[in-house]
């Protein structure tokens, strides 16, 4: 079943997303196991929306790419951590 997480960045910035989504994301695209994928402008911050295949899938990138990229650092990114909420989803339309 496919997971959805929502992260909420209090004061982000377009400029701080893209230097940290450049951090942990591949050029080619999406992470794998990632098939969705948006981030935008909210009431005061950044949200990022991610969906990903399995549970399992984001708790891999999350520990294996995202936490340690975020910890090691990415100058001029999102200050963390987000607000998150994260639950399986019961539809998932393309």
């Amino acid at each position: 079943m496919a997971y959805a997480i929502i992260h909420y960045f209090p004061g982000g910035t377009k400029d701080q997303y893209e230097k940290s989504i450049a951090a942990v994301h591949p050029s080619s695209g999406l992470p794998t196991g990632q098939i969705f994928h948006t981030a935008g402008p909210t009431p005061g911050g950044w949200t990022v929306i991610a969906v990903h295949d399995t549970k399992e899938s984001w708790e891999r990138f999350r520990e294996q790419i995202l936490m340690p990229r975020l910890k090691e650092g990415v100058v001029g990114g999102l200050a963390g951590p987000p607000q998150e909420t994260g639950f399986e989803t019961h539809t998932l339309s393309k």
